[in-house]
């Protein structure tokens, strides 16, 4: 999408922040319609993270940045909400444990932040979800090894292949653009998951 394609007139007509804002936007469009191509994909994982869950399974997922926050983001969704009332889902943001992130990253160094808290909470069946724009974060590397030891599979959200991460995890959506866009389409990709997950979730509340 150009700017012209928006309707609001001409680069001559905009202020340079306004120019900015709508050059964001137009950037963002097409890589969150690139989920679209992923959709079996994502559906895939909804009807694989979903049974892992409705069987007592735990999803772990972490991030660095805007990455953490997407994380926390589906946690909370599986600990609270979605879609209307459900039974809650054990999920865990590892770079939200505050106390332990420091005290590990103190002791360890911060490439261990992930990994050391992999091994204290995953068991063999597990999910671990890891985020990550560049696929090239030492701590998410060092927590798919660890989750890989421990028998929990491993799934990846990054920006464009190849990348580390994507080679390190059981399997990874991988979505082409800029960093910022990557990220805002994870989001959709977030949502869209649990959209797909939810009507499973709901079932296995009936137990």
């Amino acid at each position: 999408m150009t700017i012209e394609q928006t309707g609001v007139g001409t680069t001559e007509q905009l202020s340079d922040s306004a120019r900015a804002v709508l050059d964001h936007v137009a950037a963002s469009v097409p890589v969150i319609a690139s989920l679209v191509d992923h959709r079996d994909h994502i559906a895939a994982w909804a009807d694989d993270v979903a049974g892992r869950l409705v069987a007592g399974r735990r999803l772990l997922a972490a991030g660095n940045g805007g990455s953490a926050a997407e994380a926390q983001h589906l946690t909370s969704e599986l600990t609270g909400r979605f879609d209307g009332d459900r039974p809650a889902y054990s999920a865990i943001s590892l770079h939200a444990e505050t106390s332990a992130v420091t005290a590990i990253g103190n002791d360890y160094g911060f490439d261990e932040v992930f990994a050391r808290q992999v091994r204290a909470h995953a068991r063999a069946g597990d999910v671990v979800v890891l985020l990550s724009t560049s696929g090239r974060s030492p701590n998410l590397l060092r927590a798919a090894e660890a989750a890989r030891t421990v028998g929990a599979r491993t799934l990846a959200m990054t920006g464009s292949r190849p990348n580390p991460l994507a080679d390190a995890v059981d399997d990874a959506i991988c979505i082409d653009g800029p960093s910022a866009n990557v990220q805002e389409a994870q989001l959709v990709l977030v949502h869209a998951l649990c959209k797909a997950m939810e009507p499973a979730l709901r079932r296995g509340g009936r137990r």
